[in-house]
């Protein structure tokens, strides 16, 4: 039994160790796991870390080279606005100063005679980036040409503050004014006055030539003229004739015309290129008969925008008749005559100083005369029975007188003598004769009629007063009356007319 409890004490002794040795086993098994487990985590960590950092390169290199893509596929390019409001894009800016060009010479081509130049105030662009842009080139393009303007570059005539008309340049400017002055000097005047001394001497029977000489002393433009620089349109700029065809032709408007001496209403419209119908109709009280100096008539005339005045020194050559010599004989018959010996004709110089306005005559100056040729005397036997009849030979009815107004249609009026003033305003009979009226005429005023029994008639107008009477017999320098202004006389002078039989004769060539 002893045994049998050693036994079962040994038993329990084994059944002990065996458990012992178990829990120490499976201490160690457990010990051998977690250090398993723990292994296992290290490792899975390293290698999370691994691949994060494997991700992380993977990343960075996809990034990088996806920068390297898009910064390789950035272009520049450029947006337009016009006048703040975004039209289109460009590539390239030289493009824009391409077409700027093309435009230019488009312009400059379609108005040749023009400095044009192109608008481009209010164009402007940017430059941006960005990854493959659209750019609507062609378009933009489009848009801005059919948007682009051009103006041209000129100056504006301004005479007295009103623009009359722009020209392309200063150059051309300064030619129209230059143009405009020599449409008024010689030329033309000089035919006109060659025909009309013509017609002097073709009323006289002898020959008259043209002026000899004609110096102009100065031509200057009346109004005041500004030339300012401009932006124009071009078809509204004029070349050269065409301006000076708007400053010499001017346009139609009223006008108010005093009648002066020897004016008739044909010769009013001939200057003023209308008709006597026309002048008839704007003045229904005219009448040619009764036209006084001082009328004023209503005309409607063009009236160029610029009034030229002209001085000009003319020399003529007038033939001068000759001077008659009387030797009176009693074996004539009264009213009889013999010629023992002709005359012969001379020639002198006249010299004159005429001051126009766009042509026309306005003042006119006798300066002085010179002989070129004397003339020959003709001798004449004359009866001496009767009284009263002219020897032929024609003093000055004036002592020291000057000419104001010559004979003839001359310079666009028509004048049968000469006129006459001087500080003596006594006035003589130019040569013997009797006293044919003495009274008051048509735009005479008070004048004395002679006739000097030979043919010759001489006429004495404008008097304040009369001393003879009709049928009075006269001898040379026997006073007349006195120097006045009556009938159509715009100040005090003479008017003093020689006729021969019946037909006005220019003094100039009788008076001694």
């Amino acid at each position: 039994m002893k045994g049998f409890k050693f036994t079962r004490g040994m038993g329990k002794l084994r059944n002990s160790q065996t458990a012992a040795e178990s829990s120490v086993e499976s201490q160690h098994d457990r010990m051998s796991s977690n250090v398993e487990r723990k292994t296992g985590a290290i490792g899975l960590r390293r290698n999370w870390l691994l691949a994060s950092a494997g991700i992380v390169l993977l990343t960075t290199f996809l990034v990088g080279a996806g920068k390297q893509y898009v910064g390789a596929n950035t272009e520049p390019y450029y947006r337009v606005w016009v006048q703040g409001q975004e039209i289109g894009t460009l590539s390239d800016k030289a493009v824009l100063n391409q077409l700027f060009a093309k435009k230019q010479q488009e312009y400059q081509v379609k108005y040749p005679d023009a400095v044009m130049v192109l608008q481009t105030e209010g164009i402007t662009t940017k430059m941006e980036e960005a990854y493959k842009p659209e750019i609507n080139e062609e378009v933009t393009l489009d848009k801005l040409d059919g948007m682009l303007k051009a103006y041209a570059v000129g100056v504006q005539l301004m005479v007295d503050g009103k623009a009359v008309g722009v020209v392309k340049d200063q150059e051309t400017a300064s030619a129209v004014l230059n143009k405009v002055k020599q449409h008024y000097i010689p030329g033309q005047t000089t035919a006109v006055a060659g025909a009309q001394l013509m017609k002097t001497a073709a009323s006289s029977k002898s020959v008259t030539t043209s002026p000899t000489s004609k110096l102009v002393e100065g031509a200057k433009i009346r109004e005041d003229v500004a030339i300012l620089p401009i932006k124009a349109d071009p078809n509204k700029i004029l070349d050269l004739n065409e301006a000076v065809k708007v400053l010499t032709e001017g346009v139609e408007a009223p006008l108010l015309y005093t009648v002066q001496e020897g004016d008739t209403i044909s010769g009013i419209a001939k200057r003023f290129e209308t008709t006597q119908k026309e002048i008839f109709r704007n003045n229904s009280g005219v009448k040619e008969l009764t036209l006084q100096i001082g009328d004023e008539l209503q005309l409607t005339v063009p009236q160029p925008a610029i009034t030229v005045v002209t001085v000009e020194q003319v020399t003529e050559k007038v033939v001068t008749e000759p001077e008659v010599i009387i030797r009176k004989s009693d074996q004539l018959a009264a009213g009889k005559s013999k010629v023992v010996r002709p005359g012969q004709t001379g020639v002198k110089e006249m010299q004159y100083r005429i001051t126009k306005e766009n042509g026309l005559v306005i003042q006119e100056e006798w300066l002085g005369q010179t002989v070129i040729k004397s003339s020959l005397p003709e001798v004449v036997y004359r009866g001496t029975k009767v009284v009263g009849e002219g020897t032929g030979m024609f003093s000055w009815p004036v002592s020291g007188a000057a000419i104001s107004s010559s004979f003839g249609e001359r310079w666009g009026r028509a004048h049968k003598g000469i006129d006459l003033v001087s500080g003596n305003r006594t006035i003589m009979a130019a040569d013997a004769g009797t006293v044919s009226f003495a009274g008051v005429q048509s735009g005479y005023g008070n004048v004395v009629i002679i006739d000097h029994r030979n043919g010759y008639e001489t006429y004495y107008g404008h008097l304040s007063s009369i001393s003879v009477s009709v049928g009075q017999r006269l001898d040379q320098g026997a006073k007349v009356g006195v120097m006045g202004n009556t009938g159509r006389s715009t100040g005090t002078h003479l008017h003093f007319e020689i006729r021969k039989n019946g037909s006005a004769s220019n003094p100039l060539k009788y008076l001694n």
